[in-house]
């Protein structure tokens, strides 16, 4: 995150401020074809995502990306009022079609209430997606200090215990989140790309995949929904004529593949991931993250991750693919 977005997700205002645009044409559109009853009878239910996670995650740079996407969004909404606020875009004639509401601990007198109010909106039938921003503590703590705020449950204490109360009381809605992102080593740009991916399409899929490699040595990925283990298969990195290279290199790549059990492998891990991705829709969850490993995420994860991005496309399923650490050594 740049300085200045650090300053506007470390900042401790107890303002609630609204902002937003009432345009329902944008990019990314999708009706969801439900309807709640108002005062003047029935009218669509606008889209909802719910927008939280860490201070200083950069949850202020996801909002502004949906609201440059059509989105109305609603910045440190008071979580009692959610139901309220869908059901006042219900009745602006299809003028608000598409709500995005940014919860977070500086209205935690309020916090407590999110339960209530995400039971309220299930009863009534209403879609809504929680997206999750996330960060590592060394991350948070360095972006604090470079704006040089306190962080808004720290007290008396110090940084770190701040972001450990926010843990502990965000705990259990990133469990429920339908979509996480880790912002740790991503930047403004890097964070609005990846809701851009999400959000941006013209139709909304049944289902969105990321695909990323990673390094072991450099740590599992957070926002990882399911992980794969490669290093079951022999490292190229031994191998000198390959050590230079990458999975992306058709050597590497024929290297890997030409080992015992890595096509099975392929074969037999794309087919359960058709049955978890028919379980995920039938339980409503549009995003998943699937981190595959190797060491150093240079080789046999990269060559993996390639085929199966690939694989899964072909399924329907829309893909974005990520080498997290490739190049990194």
């Amino acid at each position: 995150m740049t300085e200045r977005e650090n300053e506007h997700e470390a900042g401790t205002g107890n303002e609630t401020g609204t902002g937003g645009t009432d345009r329902a044409d944008g990019a990314g559109h999708v009706s969801t074809g439900t309807t709640i009853e108002t005062g003047d009878g029935s009218a669509a239910i606008p889209e909802l995502v719910i927008i939280s996670g860490m201070s200083g995650a950069g949850r202020s740079t996801a909002a502004k990306c949906l609201e440059d996407l059509g989105w109305f969004v609603v910045d440190n909404l008071p979580p009692a009022l959610i139901p309220t606020m869908v059901e006042l875009g219900a009745r602006s004639q299809g003028n608000v079609a598409r709500i995005a509401v940014v919860v977070d601990v500086r209205g935690r007198r309020f916090f407590d209430n999110l339960r209530e109010s995400l039971a309220d909106l299930e009863a009534k039938h209403v879609t809504r997606r929680i997206v999750f921003l996330e960060s590592s503590d060394d991350a948070l703590v360095r972006r604090f200090e470079s704006v040089r705020r306190p962080h808004p449950l720290q007290g008396d204490g110090r940084i770190v215990d701040g972001i450990a109360a926010e843990r502990d009381l965000l705990r259990e809605l990133r469990g429920d989140a339908d979509l996480v992102i880790d912002t740790s080593s991503l930047n403004v740009h890097e964070l609005r790309a990846k809701m851009d991916a999400q959000f941006a399409g013209e139709e909304e899929p049944e289902l969105r995949a990321t695909v990323m490699s990673f390094g072991f040595k450099y740590g599992l990925p957070v926002d990882a929904d399911l992980v794969v283990d490669c290093r079951f298969l022999p490292n190229p990195h031994w191998v000198p004529e390959l050590r230079p290279f990458t999975g992306l290199n058709e050597e590497v790549s024929a290297y890997v593949f030409d080992q015992p059990g890595a096509k099975e492998f392929l074969n037999q891990y794309t087919e359960l991931l058709q049955l978890i991705a028919a379980g995920y829709r039938r339980e409503g969850k549009r995003y998943v993250t699937i981190a595959v490993g190797c060491t150093g995420g240079k080789h046999r994860s990269v060559a993996m991750s390639e085929k199966l991005a690939a694989r899964l496309a072909t399924e329907g399923i829309e893909t974005v693919l990520v080498h997290r650490d490739m190049g990194r050594e």
